[in-house]
């Protein structure tokens, strides 16, 4: 490919050492955006008690929610840049990429008001505690008001990912994770803002990233293969948009039905007092942080597998695979026993209240089968997102997100009356659905297929 170019060829080379260029600044970008939402939990937690901690964990999960559609159509985006990309097709890029944006940032707009009128009865469906109420409503508020800047990074970094580079995305989260920490204890220790200081923390420092990571992608355009004008963020290609729709739509699905999930799940789980919701929000950072190496695997396997089914390159496909399920499962296991072994000195990190520790204990293994499940569903992830077959993401968003989540949720939950405990337990074995999916999928040669694009 010619020097002046930013765009990876993963269609040849060694495997391994590009899944690990490529996938660490991903992990680390996860990290970051992990420690900079931690910060918020360890900040408030120490300085408001579990009230606090309440409050950010529910509206942070409304805040994950509102989020479904930018994760389904960037993760889309970025699998058929790729697939331009192993089709030999960089000229259509550009205008692929500005009718992704103005889409997308449409829909961010549209969610964001909605949901600030709505705000205090999404709440109120949340059963957010009384104690924490209002200041889970000025959390929500904050990060519904600043719901563009997620999104439109989220764009940015699936167009610079799709187009193998993950080392510019990271350096600008690392901008963001810096500023936010310095906020957090500006707004929250020293201003006394409460949860609403600790939103407004991770808005602006979300902001800083979107801008700065946009004017990197416009300063180096030629070398994207972005050749595009302003009017055309505002007319849109329609059969490109058509493709992003129907490839995004089954993976937004999937999101919000995980997220849907989610709420779900939390919204009963909020119901068993305000210990129990405050350690909530411990759970879901410890369900982030299996994600961690998971998604960056994923991420990175989706572009390279993208880009060799395009190609024709199917062996290379199984072999990517194949390095995603041993790396991924290492860590999974190294992480399971360091929770195992040190129980005590990991969760008092978030807290020192005995109430919720008592229910931290009783969460550990549910914390293996969470750190396991997110490792093997990594691989077949990248498979069936690289592969663009959208039938097969439809069929796991609802088996994933609806039917085996909710319904085992229930059955633990409220059925067997395991509690709370319940809950976490059928959330954590609905995990596996992808892995069991994508195993089939795989050896059915469905996938090969996704080469005719």
């Amino acid at each position: 490919m010619a020097t002046n170019t930013h765009i990876k060829d993963f269609t040849k080379g060694n495997i391994t050492r590009q899944l690990f260029v490529f996938a660490l600044p991903l992990f680390l970008s996860n990290l970051l955006q992990i420690v900079y939402n931690m910060v918020d939990m360890v900040i408030v937690g120490n300085v408001m008690g579990k009230e606090g901690l309440s409050a950010v964990s529910v509206g942070g999960d409304v805040s994950a929610f509102m989020t479904f559609l930018a994760i389904g159509f960037s993760s889309a985006g970025q699998v058929i840049i790729a697939q331009y990309i192993g089709a030999k097709q960089k000229d259509k890029i550009g205008r692929f990429v500005s009718t992704m944006f103005g889409f997308l940032m449409l829909c961010a707009v549209i969610i964001s008001v909605v949901c600030i009128i709505l705000r205090e009865s999404i709440l109120k469906a949340m059963n957010a505690p009384d104690e924490a109420f209002s200041e889970a409503v000025n959390y929500s508020t904050v990060c519904m008001a600043g719901l563009v800047f997620i999104y439109g990074y989220n764009i940015i970094s699936a167009v610079l990912r799709g187009m193998g580079d993950s080392k510019h995305p990271f350096i600008f989260v690392s901008i963001a994770a810096v500023l936010n920490l310095v906020l957090d204890i500006v707004f929250v220790v020293y201003m006394n803002m409460g949860a609403g200081g600790a939103a407004l923390a991770t808005v602006i420092s979300q902001g800083v990233s979107f801008v700065s990571c946009g004017w990197f992608l416009l300063k180096n355009k030629e070398q994207f293969a972005l050749f595009v004008r302003p009017g055309d963020f505002f007319h849109w290609d329609k059969s490109m948009l058509g493709d992003l729709v129907k490839l995004g739509t089954p993976m937004a699905i999937k999101s919000a039905s995980i997220q849907f999930s989610k709420l779900f799940v939390n919204s009963w789980i909020n119901s068993y007092g305000v210990a129990v919701s405050a350690f909530a929000g411990i759970a879901n950072k410890f369900s982030s942080i299996s994600n961690l190496v998971s998604q960056a695997m994923n991420t990175a396997g989706s572009s390279m597998v993208g880009q060799n089914i395009a190609a024709g390159e199917f062996k290379r496909v199984t072999k990517i695979i194949q390095q995603l399920l041993v790396i991924t499962m290492v860590v999974a296991l190294i992480i399971s026993g360091a929770i195992c072994l040190f129980p005590t000195q990991i969760f008092s990190i978030f807290t020192q209240e005995q109430e919720v520790l008592v229910i931290a204990y009783d969460y550990i293994f549910i914390a293996v089968l969470i750190f396991v499940g997110a490792a093997l569903r990594s691989a077949m992830n990248a498979l069936i997102n690289g592969s663009g077959n959208y039938k097969i993401n439809f069929v796991t968003a609802i088996l994933d997100g609806v039917v085996l989540r909710i319904g085992l949720s229930v059955l633990f939950g409220l059925v067997l009356d395991m509690k709370h405990i319940g809950f976490w337990l059928g959330d954590a074995i609905a995990g596996f659905t992808p892995f069991v999916i994508g195993v089939v999928f795989y050896f059915t040669g469905i996938w090969k297929k996704g080469a005719a694009r």
